[in-house]
């Protein structure tokens, strides 16, 4: 679960990111999160990591209270939360199944878990006979694949997926966000940030909307 509770963010600068902030995600939903540029999906996104801390206010994610969990500890935070960026991050030198083992081997999971695991996901994003090629062999939705098995792979309670279809072609754009739908489907909580309204539109469901800091709205659309 994701529960904010009357939290306001405001930078260094003087700038009132969020103001006010009040949201729960249930375990299970899926929830788009649209809103223009500063309109303060980053910040959010950055509250729910615990890369930044809010001036007021009370955030849970996952079982943690984030305002009681030290700084040296939110790595154990993050291994509950899988998370997909707009431009892929992908390891460049490493292969698909390498780009997605890396998550594993950095946590010391055990060798064995790695070689059931690793193949398992991979098949489950569709990309099964790509687990040798390198990211520069992929297409653009081929490399977005890989990011969403290297998010799955940990097993995490939430994916958080940050414009994953901001860089892809219509055909791609609907082909991943129906991969986190079937993701969504098996139980994993999903918070897809996006600019993209028409998309949002065409699939439906939860979509909270941020203005200017607020959340302007909160509704079942569809």
């Amino acid at each position: 679960m994701v529960e904010l509770r009357n939290v306001s963010v405001t930078y260094s600068n003087g700038v009132d990111a969020l103001h006010d902030i009040n949201l729960k995600i249930n375990d299970g939903e899926f929830a788009f999160v649209v809103g223009d540029s500063g309109a303060g999906k980053s910040t959010l996104i950055k509250l729910l990591l615990k890369e930044i801390t809010p001036n007021t206010g009370h955030i849970t994610v996952n079982g943690f209270n984030l305002e009681k969990l030290p700084k040296s500890k939110a790595h154990k935070l993050r291994r509950t939360i899988g998370f997909v960026f707009q431009d892929f991050k992908l390891i460049n030198t490493m292969n698909v199944y390498d780009n997605v083992a890396f998550v594993l081997r950095s946590i010391d999971a055990p060798i064995k878990y790695i070689r059931n695991r690793v193949p398992y996901v991979i098949g489950l994003v569709g990309l099964k006979d790509k687990a040798k090629c390198y990211p520069n062999e992929l297409s653009g939705g081929e490399q977005q694949r890989v990011a969403l098995a290297r998010a799955l792979v940990n097993d995490p309670q939430l994916i958080i997926a940050d414009e994953p279809t901001g860089n892809l072609d219509p055909k791609n754009k609907f082909e991943i966000i129906e991969l986190l739908k079937g993701i969504n489907e098996c139980g994993t909580t999903v918070l897809m940030v996006t600019h993209e309204h028409e998309l949002v539109r065409y699939f439906g469901g939860r979509t909270i909307r941020i203005n200017a800091g607020k959340i302007a709205f909160d509704d079942y659309i569809g």
